[in-house]
């Protein structure tokens, strides 16, 4: 077979093995996968190095205006790019509608956002904020395009969609196939700290953090859950980071509920006393939920090792420390006038390879997991995430052994600071492939504006979870009448 690349030498990961094998590329697709491959226009020495799944960041903010109007640093180049740059070959941000939008508009806007500029394949999460009766009859459209996620938040004031929506969009998504996510925080908790802060001054960005109660996501996440239990539709959880909320995803996916959920880098990395920084230095770290303390970032890491989490997302949310974003309503503003959200696309991937592989927390095949197959299999990304005949050339090779010290030029967007400025990296990414276009190679770009394609992806998959049926439904069966949730 005539091969358009072959990468040979290197040591292929997937979740479940390790092997030394070459990989043959034909027309953007993994033609091969053998002990010894000849051939190839172009031939790729991965000698020593680790040839794995290119990333798939399946939570980020690019091009996307806040509830509030703040738009984030990165467009879909800057954005994409920085992925690459991190070792990602794909992506996945939201499409936010706001209030009075229709999802038409909404699509056609981040349409035009993102196919001239991406460097690397897209999908999106389309963001409801609206759920009207017009709203909810075009969400099926939106699934025949290949957009099976939705995403919904139980706090900020022009974001909540009440229980009573989130029904509505938990039923319109188990219909057609599509998941769930949500932003889980009980808004009315945060709102009754927020007030009390402010009666006693306290507005420093440090008080951020103690304004967003490590309850006030555990009771979310448990109202969520219950939620979608009751109409039996799939749930992922975003951005745990509390050890009351990874206990409850655990305890409900052990029960069998449709349940899937993730945590990010920022709560691994970094705690509550790094908002408490000189100035208005600790505004660049607030981000919702808040950072939290150490013991929570053991447990977390103990939940990431046993499986309660499908991913390790970045939730890139670029505001650069100036009036552009953090902020936009001055620079004394308090804490909840800055934009909430930090920068972490291209470091994703590298923190969790040197503080999980390295320092022997997770397994390699744990990583690929984590980084790549785990969301393509949750979010129907059919032909990517793994390295095998028939997927996409969609590839990272990675030196393990090299060291780098994180600064801001490292990040390749368009922020002004990075939250792991100065930490110590062990495992880099030195070639990224997408459908086998270079994108990156040994810290220089080669792919450009518009490589990327819009992936329609697949219904969730729930595999074996049993899921279940509330007893209402059951009874109300059994006096005849059938009521679908």
């Amino acid at each position: 077979m005539q091969y358009d690349t072959v990468i040979h030498g290197g040591t292929v990961v997937t979740p479940y093995e390790t092997f030394r094998a070459d990989v043959g590329i034909a027309e953007g697709r993994i033609a091969a996968v053998a002990e010894r491959l000849n051939g190839g226009e172009r031939r790729i020495d991965a000698g020593g190095r680790l040839v794995l799944p290119g990333g798939i960041e399946a939570h980020c903010h690019i091009a996307q205006e806040s509830s509030s109007g703040v738009m984030t640093a990165d467009d879909y180049y800057s954005g994409s790019v920085s992925a690459a740059f991190g070792g990602n070959s794909c992506f996945v941000p939201f499409a936010a509608q706001h209030r009075g939008q229709s999802i038409a508009d909404v699509i056609a806007t981040y349409d035009g956002r993102a196919a001239p500029n991406s460097v690397i394949d897209y999908s999106y999460h389309l963001i409801i904020s609206d759920p009207t009766p017009a709203v909810l009859e075009e969400l099926p459209g939106v699934f025949q395009r290949g957009i099976t996620s939705f995403k919904v938040f139980m706090t900020y004031d022009l974001m909540n969609i009440g229980d009573g929506g989130m029904l509505d969009i938990l039923t319109v998504a188990k219909t057609h196939g599509a998941l769930t996510m949500v932003h889980a925080e009980n808004n009315e908790m945060v709102k009754w700290m927020n007030r009390r802060f402010a009666a006693a001054g306290l507005t420093a960005p440090k008080y951020h953090a103690l304004s967003r109660p490590e309850l006030a996501e555990e009771e979310a996440i448990n109202r969520a859950v219950s939620l979608a239990k009751l109409v039996d539709a799939a749930l992922f959880i975003v951005h745990v980071s509390t050890r009351g909320g990874a206990a409850i995803v655990r305890r409900e996916k052990l029960a069998g509920t449709k349940l899937f959920a993730e945590t990010c880098p920022q709560y691994l990395a970094l705690t509550r006393s790094d908002l408490d920084r000189p100035g208005m230095e600790g505004a660049k770290y607030i981000c919702s939920p808040p950072l939290r303390d150490q013991e929570t970032q053991e447990a977390l890491w103990q939940h990431i090792r046993s499986g309660t989490f499908e991913s390790v997302s970045s939730d890139h949310a670029p505001y650069r420390a100036d009036a552009s974003g953090k902020f936009l309503n001055g620079m004394d503003a308090p804490y909840p006038k800055i934009a909430n959200g930090m920068p972490g696309i291209a470091m994703r991937l590298p923190y969790l390879f040197s503080e999980g592989v390295a320092k022997g927390r997770i397994t390699l095949g744990d990583f690929v997991k984590l980084s790549s197959s785990n969301a393509a299999r949750v979010f129907g990304l059919d032909r990517k995430g793994s390295i095998a005949p028939g997927f996409d050339a969609d590839i990272a090779i990675w030196n393990p052994e090299e060291t780098r010290k994180v600064t801001l030029d490292m990040q390749h967007d368009n922020m002004d600071y990075t939250p792991f400025e100065g930490n110590e990296i062990t495992g880099w990414p030195e070639l990224v492939m997408n459908r086998g276009r270079i994108v990156v190679e040994k810290g220089t770009l080669k792919g450009q504006a518009g490589d990327g394609r819009f992936v329609a992806r697949k219904p969730v998959d729930t595999g074996a979870m049993p899921g279940h049926r509330a007893v209402e439904f059951k009874i109300a069966a059994e006096f005849g009448q059938e009521i679908a949730p």
